[in-house]
C-alpha cells in the first residue's frame, strides 16, 4: 500500500492578525461567515498577506486541490492501493476517503474546505473527509510504514525505478511530498525519512511529483496495459 502524504501544505484559514481587512469583511459578509472562517488564498488576499510571515508561500489551496484529483483518479487508487492525506502548516491532518469525489471547480473546492475546517468533517452525515490537530510526525508514526521516503531537490539523485525495490505490495510505504510552491519543509521531514529523494536537479511542481510517484508505484507492482511496452 502507499500512503501518501502532502506535507506543509499552504491551506488555512484566515488568521486572525489580518482580519480586519475591509475586502475580506465583505466577502465574509456576503459568504455568511466570519473572516477567519474563509481559506486564505493569495490570488485574492495579496495585499493583506503581505503581513504574515512567510508570505510569499501561504494561501495555495489550489496546489491541494489539483494533488487531491490527481492522486484520487489514478488507477492506483481506484484498485485500492493508495492513501492519500495532507498535513498543514499548523499541523492538521486531513484524512480523505479513497471514493470521495472533490470538486473540479475551484470556487466549490475551497467551499468544501471552509466547511471542513468549520465541522471536522465533509459532509458532516457521514464525513468522507475528516480534519484532527496532528503534527506530520505523529501521523507517519500511525502508518507506520516499512519504509518513508520524501521527495526533495536536495535529496539523493534516482530515476525512480529503485525507489521500492525491497519493498512488496503489501508492504507499507509512505511517501511525503512537499504541498507548498517553493522554499523547503517546515517539518523535520529528513528526520522523518529513511531517504529523501530527488528525482530531477531542479524543484517541480508537487503535482508533477505526485504523478511520478504514482506511476513509479504503479508500474512496479501493477500490471497496467499502459506499461506493456515500456
Amino acid at each position: 500500500m502507499l500512503h501518501l502524504i502532502l506535507a506543509d501544505s499552504e491551506l488555512e484559514t484566515v488568521p486572525e492578525e489580518i482580519s480586519s481587512d475591509k475586502a475580506m469583511k465583505r466577502k465574509a459578509q456576503r459568504r455568511g461567515r466570519r473572516v477567519t472562517e474563509l481559506i486564505l488564498d493569495s490570488n485574492y488576499y495579496h495585499k493583506p498577506m503581505r503581513k504574515l510571515e512567510d508570505s510569499d508561500r501561504r494561501g495555495r489551496p489550489d496546489i491541494v486541490q489539483i494533488c487531491i484529483l490527481t492522486a484520487l483518479d489514478s488507477p492506483l487508487n481506484r484498485d485500492g492501493y493508495l492513501r492519500f492525506y495532507f498535513h498543514t502548516r499548523h499541523d492538521k491532518v486531513i484524512d480523505i476517503d479513497p471514493e470521495t469525489r472533490i470538486p473540479r471547480a475551484y470556487n466549490r473546492f475551497v467551499g468544501l474546505m471552509e466547511q471542513l475546517f468549520l465541522t471536522g468533517g465533509v459532509p458532516p452525515d457521514d464525513p468522507l473527509m475528516t480534519l484532527c490537530d496532528e503534527s506530520l510526525e505523529t501521523r507517519v508514526e500511525k502508518i507506520s510504514p516499512e519504509k518513508v521516503l520524501a521527495f526533495s531537490k536536495d535529496g539523493k539523485e534516482d530515476s525512480g525505478g529503485r525507489l521500492f525495490n525491497s519493498l512488496t505490495l503489501e508492504d507499507d510505504v509512505c511517501v511525503i511530498i512537499g504541498g507548498f510552491p517553493h522554499g523547503d519543509f517546515l517539518s523535520d521531514v529528513e528526520g522523518l525519512s529513511d531517504d529523501l529523494v530527488s528525482i530531477y536537479p531542479e524543484t517541480l511542481d508537487a503535482v508533477t511529483v505526485v504523478n511520478h510517484v504514482v506511476q513509479f508505484y504503479e508500474k512496479k507492482f501493477l500490471d497496467y496495459p499502459i506499461f506493456s511496452d515500456l
